[in-house]
């Protein structure tokens, strides 16, 4: 009798665990509706979609190669959100890096590779990390409300790129022809991050983004640094009485948060293909909306650096499908965005849901466990007033 509260108990928690693959089928079942709606066969469309991402080598590759910055992203805010700070500035931070890299490669376009390559790389990370710094210690010690903060650097960041990209860093062919489009000259060769796959895009930012999602999950689970983020997190109250400076590690947890989104910006520009930064003016001209995306990829990835590399991947393939979908069912490519947006708006809902439905299991828990206590004190009293009114 007592084996089965545990398996029942562990069963709820597999299930749990499953539910943002629910998520994604409630998606595509919808979608499914949509593209039925527009007089497309829904099979047909999706096993476009699947082709387009799995297809082939060069497809399996795409799709990696889009993986590669919502990996990035997801496991910084798997950081931020560990600690309970919310960091919508994934787009401005990948801009900020991204700029710094580039600016690095510009200024010293003769270094060789094995030091041109690392150079450009840490000067994303550290230029994304101090931009995330700025609305940590916003929140930390002015109890600005961080959600706000970095979605208005967001804003800062692009129309930053956008005067430096038409000014001191354009392509100067484009200055001459008086063109105006905001890009850059090709950056230095020695720039260009190596190809793992002859004749695909697959470069070695793939290796940088596994390891990285490896080093985090070694920082938050297995190191006293991680814990002190992760208690932060789950009461800043105890931790405080505990010792630990909770300002400061509210600080670091978006600064690290936005360090490896920076670290995306400067690997999306050194993986490009054109080996450019370039943009049509906005934020996601530039990032594709990678800062956005990767909060859902580390959502549907448990907020867990490792569960967060298959969730990247299906975010990668949905992004590289899509686009065969659009050409063989002949749909608006608006569908593919609102498909995109079905898979969001399910997998946080889901989470939500989830994050409630096992805080009310612990709270059960609590109550069944101290139950005993509560009885036995009520017990002790009661025996102690009879005993004293005796």
């Amino acid at each position: 009798m007592s084996s089965q509260p545990v398996i029942k108990s562990r069963l709820e928690g597999v299930l749990l665990r499953l539910l943002p693959l629910f998520a994604v089928l409630l998606a595509f079942l919808v979608g499914a509706v949509m593209l039925f709606a527009l007089g497309a066969n829904p099979l047909t469309a999706y096993l476009a979609l699947l082709n387009g991402a799995f297809g082939s080598v060069n497809a399996l590759a795409e799709t990696t190669v889009k993986a590669i910055p919502l990996l990035l992203v997801g496991i910084g805010i798997t950081i931020s959100f560990r600690a309970k700070v919310i960091n919508i500035g994934g787009e401005g931070q990948m801009v900020v890096g991204a700029l710094a890299a580039t600016a690095v490669a510009l200024a010293f376009p003769d270094l060789p590779p094995i030091a041109m390559i690392p150079l450009t790389l840490l000067a994303g990370f550290v230029t994304g990390g101090l931009y995330g710094a700025l609305p940590g210690a916003l929140k930390a010690y002015f109890q600005v409300n961080e959600i706000l903060s970095t979605i208005m650097l967001n804003i800062v960041a692009v129309q930053a790129m956008n005067f430096l990209l038409r000014g001191i860093m354009i392509d100067p062919q484009q200055a001459e022809l008086g063109a105006r489009i905001p890009q850059t000259m090709r950056l230095p060769a020695s720039a260009d991050l190596p190809i793992l796959i002859r004749g695909t895009r697959l470069h070695a930012g793939v290796l940088i983004a596994l390891l990285a999602a490896v080093a985090v999950y070694i920082l938050l689970w297995r190191t006293t640094l991680g814990y002190r983020i992760r208690a932060v997190g789950l009461n800043p109250d105890a931790s405080r009485y505990a010792g630990i400076h909770v300002k400061r590690y509210v600080v670091l947890a978006l600064t690290l948060s936005g360090a490896f989104a920076g670290l995306a910006g400067a690997i999306l520009v050194f993986g490009s293909e054109s080996h450019r930064m370039v943009t049509d003016g906005s934020t996601t001209g530039f990032t594709g909306s990678a800062g956005f995306n990767g909060i859902v990829a580390a959502l549907f990835g448990g907020l867990h650096p490792i569960g967060t590399i298959p969730a990247s991947f299906l975010f990668g393939a949905l992004l590289v499908g899509a686009n065969k979908l659009q050409r063989v069912a002949q749909v608006p490519s608006a569908l593919i965005t609102a498909l995109n947006g079905l898979v969001v708006v399910f997998v946080v809902s889901i989470e939500n849901w989830r994050n409630r439905r096992v805080a009310a299991r612990i709270a059960a828990r609590i109550s069944v466990d101290s139950e005993p206590d509560a009885l036995l004190e009520s017990s002790d009293t009661a025996g102690a007033t009879t005993l004293g009114t005796k």
